[in-house]
């Protein structure tokens, strides 16, 4: 029996997604602004699975199926965007005839070359989050988004000129920003569930640094951490900076350090015992980081407890 082959399919250029939506060419070669209710969702079993080599913003309503981001499932309603960073896959149900509303942008990163964009569109945490952190917004905001989006529509529809791209570029801008100012504002009215998922956080750290496998495992990380509580890393950075000014890499520290002092005034472990015991691979490592956090070495702090 032949295995089912599930690699995903990827779509390199605006013309080559165009051509699979079965849209007119594209009238510009590395942007295009997309309204849903002009396609249909894929029908092409092919096209379940797909990887854009591209960067994907889009507002999307009236999606009766599910889709498949990283390890988690999203049940899309009203109101809510998600990003995708170039080469992410992305799994959707194949819903025969589905009709959508809501708008498309796609970005080919060539389109941002020699613009502070190209650096600064990496540096937004959503476009790392997994689809079940997608930013849900108000009536409000969803009205901002696409008023700002058929702005873009209007521009790429317009004859190209020499000032074309650089205004494409500063609504590109305008529409990510007031994305980060919503994706904040989205930890403050959703606050029960970032309080819950920081007490989880805690409970998880205090559990890894009293574990005695830490010798073998190692510090704990971000990443071991957000795979617990079953959020993207950035997602779980941004949501405890919100709540506490403190990124996750950060929390990690003041823990590790809460359980370090702990262990230096309460045992006669040596330096490099405890290191070993909080999962550091070189003592020097903890020396190190002690410092930085406590301004005084681990033996000075423990000389001062005598």
């Amino acid at each position: 029996m032949k295995k089912e082959n599930h690699k995903p399919y990827v779509i390199h250029s605006i013309s080559e997604l165009h051509r699979i939506l079965a849209l007119p060419k594209p009238e510009h070669p590395l942007v295009s602004v997309i309204d849903f209710e002009e396609i249909t969702c894929f029908s092409d079993e092919a096209y379940k699975s797909l990887a854009y080599g591209l960067y994907c913003i889009a507002l999307k309503k009236g999606f009766e199926g599910k889709m498949k981001y990283g390890q988690n499932d999203y049940d899309f309603d009203e109101g809510v965007m998600s990003f995708f960073s170039p080469n992410q896959v992305v799994t959707t149900e194949i819903t025969p005839d589905l009709k959508l509303s809501g708008w498309w942008l796609v970005i080919h990163p060539d389109f941002l070359l020699n613009y502070t964009l190209s650096k600064a569109i990496k540096e937004y945490g959503y476009f790392s989050y997994a689809v079940n952190e997608a930013l849900h917004l108000s009536d409000k905001e969803e009205l901002q988004v696409i008023a700002i989006m058929k702005s873009l529509q209007q521009e790429y529809l317009s004859p190209i000129d020499q000032y074309s791209q650089d205004v494409m570029i500063s609504q590109i801008e305008l529409l990510l920003n007031y994305c980060n100012r919503f994706y904040n504002r989205q930890f403050i009215t959703r606050k029960h569930v970032s309080h819950d998922l920081l007490v989880s956080a805690e409970g998880l750290l205090t559990a890894f640094f009293e574990d005695d496998s830490l010798i073998l495992k190692g510090v704990p990380t971000v990443q071991l951490l957000a795979a617990k509580l079953n959020v993207s890393p950035h997602y779980l950075s941004d949501m405890l900076r919100q709540l506490t000014g403190q990124n996750a890499q950060q929390h990690i520290q003041n823990k590790l350090m809460e359980r370090a002092k702990e262990l230096l005034t309460t045992t006669s472990l040596s330096v490099s015992e405890i290191a070993y015991k909080l999962g550091f691979e070189y003592p020097q490592s903890f020396n190190k980081l002690f410092k930085n956090k406590m301004s005084v070495s681990p033996v000075t702090f423990r000389t001062s407890f005598e």
